[in-house]
């Protein structure tokens, strides 16, 4: 692959990633200024304009841990078949999962007491890697396979339920449904985001990468004729009714309403629906990214080149902007500093419309850029600095 293919090819990805963590502050901001307190994608209470700021934000889990396994893969095809992937990986997950136990705890809680750990997308990231650590020892067709069959399958267990499985139950939860799972003393995981069939994602992410690497693929062509593909599972498959989603879609008196059931799909865990819903747009997001259409969004490279110093700056900036209005308004400090609208003290009055939320969102994201660019030029004069190489 010549250099300058893979320059254009590492500026797509990295403008995906950039927009997709965008759109996760978006969803952030409204977490903590939202006066909804609701889930914006319960259609008896929401507004269409509410659930499609909501569900705009389903597309970032699966395409960061997608191309978390593509630039791993991209990763190793610039060091070379001896570079230490392996270790970089289980290296990089247990990083992850300090993180997600510490700083990106302490973001969203502001607390001293660690011991409720939620598993949130850092969490799979992180599982998903320690995996890809041992299989990328097996063939690239097999852990592919593998993958492939983890997402399309996953959704035949969704009946089987921890209480099921006994001393199993608890593993089960952490695998695939993201009950919570008590350790006693005050100790407790919330698994949100299940491993089923995230390793998975994360898999197939990484032979994308080896698509990505030959020039019969790597054509914009290609890219969006892939996306549609998945697209087209996605509307016949979830059309039928018959499998890949939990919660069927259903019709109702008004139409938009109907189309909004039939893109609900589940999240937690990410569904099959789920993830050809994202993927397939994302593809085609990828394929508009090469060449000259890149530079019209080369902004987006900043925070895609940047994405872990992003994401945990971006919590505490929102969660801190979030205590500092509600101080100014004389608002519930207490309850925004323990969690923002999962904080059961926060009043059901209290907090803002959609126009703030967005007002608030590019504030965030203008404020970052900077600091972002910054925290990027120190990258480049510190490549001795050897812990920036994971941020």
């Amino acid at each position: 692959m010549d250099s300058d293919s893979s320059s254009r090819r590492l500026a797509s990805i990295d403008i995906l990633r950039g927009l997709v963590m965008v759109l996760m502050t978006l969803d952030h901001t409204r977490d903590f200024f939202s006066d909804s307190h609701f889930s914006p994608t319960d259609l008896d209470k929401t507004s269409m304009a509410l659930f499609l700021t909501r569900w705009i934000t389903h597309f970032c889990a699966p395409v960061f841990v997608f191309l978390a396994g593509t630039s791993a893969y991209l990763w190793q095809s610039r060091r070379g078949a001896d570079a230490p992937l392996s270790r970089f990986l289980l290296e990089r997950g247990l990083l992850l999962l300090v993180l997600t136990c510490t700083l990106e705890a302490y973001a969203w809680n502001f607390r001293a007491d660690l011991r409720h750990i939620d598993g949130g997308v850092l969490w799979a990231i992180a599982w998903s890697m320690i995996a890809l650590a041992g299989l990328v020892k097996l063939p690239l067709g097999w852990y592919v396979a593998f993958g492939a069959t983890m997402i399309v399958g996953h959704n035949a267990f969704d009946a089987l339920k921890p209480a099921d499985l006994g001393g199993f139950g608890s593993w089960w939860a952490i695998l695939h449904t993201g009950d919570d799972v008590a350790f006693g003393d005050g100790w407790l995981l919330n698994p949100y985001y299940p491993l089923i069939p995230w390793i998975g994602v994360m898999a197939v992410g990484f032979g994308f990468g080896k698509v990505l690497t030959n020039k019969v693929w790597r054509t914009p062509r290609r890219l969006f004729t892939l996306g549609l593909t998945l697209l087209g599972v996605f509307l016949a498959l979830r059309f039928s009714n018959v499998y890949g989603d939990p919660k069927p879609w259903q019709s109702y008196p008004d139409p938009v309403f109907t189309l909004l059931s039939f893109i609900n799909c589940h999240k937690y865990p990410p569904s099959l629906l789920y993830l050809f819903m994202t993927l397939g747009p994302a593809l085609l997001v990828l394929a508009l990214a090469e060449g000259k259409a890149a530079e019209r969004v080369g902004f987006l490279q900043v925070f895609g080149r940047t994405p872990l110093f992003y994401y945990l700056l971006h919590l505490y900036l929102i969660h801190g902007l979030a205590v500092l209005v509600a101080a100014i308004a004389d608002g519930p400090v207490a309850a925004i500093i323990g969690g923002g609208i999962w904080s059961p003290e926060l009043p059901q009055d209290y907090g803002y419309g959609l126009p703030v939320v967005y007002g608030i969102w590019l504030f965030v994201v203008l404020t970052l850029f900077p600091i972002c660019q910054g925290f990027e030029t120190l990258k480049a004069r510190k490549p001795h600095w050897r812990w920036l190489k994971y941020l």
